[in-house]
């Protein structure tokens, strides 16, 4: 399913547990995991001045690539 091991699923899984981005719930022998939209929500609050600059970035990279490919 994964092209990660086991272990490293799970060390990433305790790190957004950690900050709060999924939440655990354990059923029987089985754990499940659930995004937490409103910390999600937060991130994409912090990220979203980033955006205009990296658009630019990508936008003059896109120009740059045109340019070398004569189009």
């Amino acid at each position: 399913m994964f092209e990660l091991g086991r272990p490293a699923v799970s060390e990433h899984l305790a790190v957004l547990r950690a900050v709060g981005l999924v939440r655990e719930e354990p059923r029987g022998r089985h754990r499940f995991h659930h995004l937490e939209p409103a910390r999600l929500a937060e991130v994409s609050e912090w990220l979203h001045p980033f955006e205009h600059y990296w658009k630019q970035r990508l936008d003059a990279l896109s120009d740059l690539l045109d340019e070398d490919n004569g189009t």
